[in-house]
């Protein structure tokens, strides 16, 4: 491996993660969907899926496949690791999908904007200019997690950017378009969750049993509009 921070290790038996850094970096997330796509273009035998976070990729496998097909090695983990170190180096070059550019729509009304009042207050500034700065951003999407089809995007402007709620809700209405701290998401099912809420969506960002589920992926560039 060419990159000395790169860090492999265990992730119970049947998966690793091959981790890039500890920051939120559009270069790190970017070698984390190479790296899950190359897996993806380029499976082994035992292998089950590949998943990108911030900056890293953990790699998901059959342990038992995995010793049939590579009994060389003493443990599926060392199998997989040597996989993986090797291709680090080679997933730089995979040609990973084009970026998408998307648009969301959202409602800023204050049926749905439940903390923009809170972040407007706490940010010394009026509703309608945390509005302004929250849409002129372009959020990359780097990561899905939390509830399928949730999307971890960033970076919020410093000047909204807020803390989590100290106290979480117990129900987050599906849709919902939350910052918590620099980042922001928005919430794909009714959940319990503490970031602030800014405002909703109607788009169904996961739509189970069909061909994409998710309406967003990592690698995505997001663009809030508001709807008037």
């Amino acid at each position: 491996m060419s990159d000395s921070q790169v860090r492999i290790f265990s992730l119970g038996d049947s998966a690793l993660t091959v981790e890039f850094g500890i920051s939120i970096s559009v270069t790190l997330n970017r070698k984390a969907i190479a790296l899950s796509e190359y897996f993806e273009q380029n499976p082994f035998a035992g292998f089950i899926e590949a998943v990108p976070a911030y900056a890293s990729t953990t790699i998901f496998y059959d342990p038992i496949e995995v010793r049939g097909h590579l009994p060389g090695f003493s443990t599926a983990f060392e199998a997989i690791s040597d996989i993986a170190t090797n291709a680090v180096d080679t997933a730089a070059e995979v040609k990973t999908e084009s970026t998408r550019h998307m648009d969301v729509p959202v409602h800023f009304d204050s049926e749905s904007a439940l903390d923009l009042e809170y972040v407007a207050a706490q940010s010394s500034i009026s509703a309608k200019d945390v509005i302004q700065i929250f849409t002129s951003t372009t959020y990359r999407v780097f990561m899905l997690g939390f509830l399928p089809g949730f999307t971890y995007m960033g970076e919020v402007d410093e000047r909204i950017a807020t803390p989590r709620k100290e106290s979480p809700r117990t129900s987050v209405p599906k849709g919902s378009v939350g910052i918590a701290g620099r980042q922001t998401g928005i919430y794909s099912l009714e959940s319990p969750g503490g970031w602030q809420i800014l405002g909703r969506t109607d788009v169904e960002m996961f739509t189970p049993g069909a061909e994409t589920p998710s309406f967003l992926r990592p690698g995505d560039e997001v663009r809030f509009v508001a709807i008037r």
